[in-house]
């Protein structure tokens, strides 16, 4: 029997589902209400896991949630083609393919043997989490001015080794690796 999660209980980055479906918890906002007999209200905004869809819905506190038979494994990225993007579980060295809606942007980071942790629902693939900062080789970046750097905060746009173009500090050289936040897809500092 799998354990069940009260909805006032549900906090932010929990999972948990509803109508047989993952789900997410980006917030959580309790409202208690001031008159007598009112019920206590949870609304929450949740992220469906397998279609990424957002969307707000209010609960009573009372509602109850199954826990999701999610797992997260930790996979080093192969390849991508037309079928999508392939991957190796550390653990049992089984390869795992997610589709392109799965990746997302996330593929502007992928480059050959990086782990990244997996999310799978009911034994399936359903996404993948990236680290919080990934190490990327700029192919293409116009050299630096000479005196550019005076004020300090001068930046200049950067071809990395997938594709993405992100802004650098002047004194980012072509070849050079770097760090790049996966989140904000800002320059990081120097690898």
């Amino acid at each position: 029997m799998a354990t069940l999660i009260d909805a006032i209980d549900v906090k932010r980055k929990m999972s948990f589902e509803y109508e047989n479906v993952p789900f997410c918890c980006l917030e959580a906002e309790i409202s208690t209400p001031t008159a007598r007999g009112g019920q206590t209200l949870v609304r929450l905004r949740m992220r469906n896991m397998l279609t990424r869809a957002v969307f707000d819905k209010t609960f009573k506190a009372s509602d109850k949630f199954k826990e999701p038979d999610l797992q997260t494994v930790e996979a080093s990225y192969l390849y991508s083609d037309g079928e999508g993007s392939y991957f190796m579980d550390q653990e049992s060295f089984e390869t795992l393919v997610l589709r392109d809606e799965m990746v997302g942007d996330a593929r502007d980071f992928l480059v050959e043997g990086i782990l990244i942790q997996i999310d799978k629902y009911n034994g399936n693939p359903i996404g993948l989490q990236l680290p919080v900062q990934v190490e990327l080789s700029v192919a293409y970046t116009e050299p630096g001015v000479r005196g550019d750097t005076a004020s300090g905060g001068v930046t200049k746009p950067a071809k990395l080794e997938t594709g993405v173009e992100i802004r650098v500090p002047s004194f980012i050289k072509e070849g050079e690796k770097i760090k790049v936040n996966t989140e904000t897809r800002e320059f990081a500092g120097r690898a």
